[in-house]
């Protein structure tokens, strides 16, 4: 198969036949108690049908989010060897340049066309988390480039700022206060990912992918992306998708939301096809501390949802998924060099199928 053909199950409904709710976030930023509500309203809306949503209003700046693409291409576009010199695998809190050969166990086999520069919640060196290993915890390694670090960590703040904000007006929309949610964040393993999806000469296939089908596993996602190729599972389970729109951030709900709100709001699969084309974006997964137990807020336990999602650690749930997707990882467990005291399942118990769209 040629580049640019598209096989049948890499297929997805167009804007022109499916739609992603855009949501106006001014209502949290200023305005008073009414205003917040009716915005929550509306992300309750859009977590409970699609699990997916556009946001404006978000309150960062134009000029940061292009800064982050200039700098995402000045350290994407230095030489491979550079790059090397900061490899996650040479950290056990998965820091630093993801080469693409590092995407899932099963490379070459399936091969995901993307490479990143992983981050996440500065944590001192000597936090308990960092020195037991293998926690997702920990300082950050930062590229010798000029400037470089200011960009990110700045970019970092201003959207994990936002993801308060947000994670504020989703637990108005339940009804439960919020520092029944924050109480899980001290350290968060809240990563950003800087993805460029790599330039190529292969078919878009189920086996060949900008990054294989999945649901995000914190709490929610707050993506910027540069270009078209990110697809949707709506609310029918069907596969639609969703382009970028000019200056919004697009959010998707991840697991812990859904165990939190009993299965009310929807962690939403998503993929991204190979396009052959190159494409940048930035997903923030917004985390809580890895220690933090998840399970339906009491508000939400009924016997049927305390059976469908029993308790776990947020960051084990990050970690377990973690050793499939990243080879290194799975080559230290397999070597005996990361031991977890967990269960690492084929695949995740949140994972739902794609439907044929209807006619």
């Amino acid at each position: 198969m040629p580049r640019g053909t598209i096989s049948n199950d890499q297929k997805a409904l167009t804007v022109d036949d499916a739609t992603l709710p855009v949501v106006d976030l001014a209502g949290l930023f200023a305005g008073g108690d009414e205003a917040k509500a009716s915005v929550a309203a509306a992300l309750g809306e859009a977590a409970r049908t699609s699990g997916f949503f556009y946001t404006t209003g978000h309150g960062v700046a134009p000029e940061l989010m292009e800064a982050m693409f200039a700098a995402s291409r000045e350290f994407h576009e230095k030489p491979r060897s550079f790059k090397m010199k900061y490899w996650s695998g040479f950290t056990t809190n998965h820091r630093g340049y993801v080469p693409f050969e590092e995407n899932g166990s099963d490379f070459p086999k399936v091969i995901n066309f993307n490479e990143a520069w992983d981050m996440s919640y500065e944590a001192p060196a000597d936090h308990p988390d960092y020195l037991a290993e293998w926690r997702m915890t920990g300082p950050n390694v930062w590229p010798d480039i000029p400037g470089w670090k200011e960009t990110v960590s700045t970019y970092y703040d201003a959207v994990f700022n936002l993801g308060l904000r947000l994670l504020d007006a989703l637990a108005l929309e339940l009804g439960v206060e919020t520092e029944e949610l924050t109480q899980h964040i001290t350290y968060p393993t809240s990563q950003l990912r800087m993805l460029r999806y790599l330039e190529n000469d292969m078919p878009a296939t189920k086996d060949v992918v900008g990054i294989q089908a999945h649901s995000d596993f914190e709490c929610f996602t707050i993506l910027l992306q540069g270009g078209p190729g990110l697809q949707v599972m709506n609310a029918e389970d069907v596969w639609i998708e969703a382009p970028p729109i000019p200056g919004c951030f697009i959010v998707n709900i991840g697991d812990i939301f859904e165990t939190w709100s009993g299965g009310q709001f929807k962690s939403t699969q998503h993929r991204v096809i190979n396009s052959g084309r190159e494409r940048y974006s930035f997903p923030l997964f917004f985390g809580l501390d890895y220690h933090a137990v998840v399970e339906p807020l009491e508000k939400f336990r009924t016997p049927e949802t305390v059976e469908k999602y029993p308790p776990m650690k947020a960051g084990e749930h990050l970690m377990r998924m973690s050793i499939g997707a990243f080879r290194y990882m799975a080559e230290a467990k397999a070597a005996g060099v990361l031991v977890p005291d967990y269960e690492v399942p084929e695949e995740n118990p949140f994972k739902r199928e794609a439907k044929e769209p209807g006619p």
